[in-house]
């Protein structure tokens, strides 16, 4: 038997509604991706030297310039590469992908190598898969064949995670060729064909 003050109350169920607020996990994470320009650098520079300075993920022991970080892009804009960044709404910066030549020499021209960094405060929202899947599209339209990512053996599991979940397969490993904060580190290659239907 249910009491009158205790029957359904139209209002009162109208307040419970708005004070409940939507699950953050669940909520979408908005952001754009777009092409670098030069005034994304600085951006971009802090975001890496985050990883330089606290992670394994780049072999790099020092900081990046603002010099260096110009530097970088204007080398990959050169050669006609894409250099992308993922934006907030607010046009705060995410984090940025772009693609490099895999070696100087010139019989692989058509082969580069991946680069994905993204804000300590960005991960986990998907930015990075659509980063990577953003670029693969735009090297392809470049006429690229190939794009190889050389990826540390340790801490960066999430990484290998998102290459495999894009079609890149594992196809080397080389171990304790890199030596930071006091340890050894290995590398992980893994390689994705840009063919049409591939």
């Amino acid at each position: 038997m249910v009491l009158p003050d205790e029957e359904y109350d139209p209002k009162r169920a109208l307040r419970a509604a708005k004070r409940r607020r939507p699950d953050p996990q669940t909520a979408p994470f908005a952001f754009e991706i777009r092409d670098a320009t030069v005034k994304d650098m600085p951006d971009a520079r802090a975001i890496y030297n985050h990883y330089v300075e606290n992670s394994i993920v780049t072999f790099d022991e020092k900081p990046l310039t603002h010099a260096q970080m110009r530097a970088k892009f204007a080398k990959v804009e050169k050669a006609g590469y894409p250099f992308l960044v993922a934006v907030s709404p607010a046009g705060e910066m995410l984090g940025y992908a772009y693609v490099a030549a895999y070696r100087d020499r010139s019989a692989y021209r058509f082969t580069v190598e991946d680069a994905i960094y993204l804000g300590p405060a960005a991960t986990g929202k998907g930015i990075g898969k659509a980063l990577l899947a953003e670029l693969i599209e735009r090297s392809r339209a470049a006429g690229l064949r190939e794009i190889v990512a050389v990826i540390a053996d340790k801490g960066a599991e999430a990484s290998i995670a998102l290459h495999a979940s894009l079609g890149f397969k594992e196809i080397g490993r080389m171990g304790r060729v890199g030596f930071k904060f006091g340890r050894w580190i290995g590398t992980v290659f893994m390689q994705k064909s840009l063919k049409p239907g591939r």
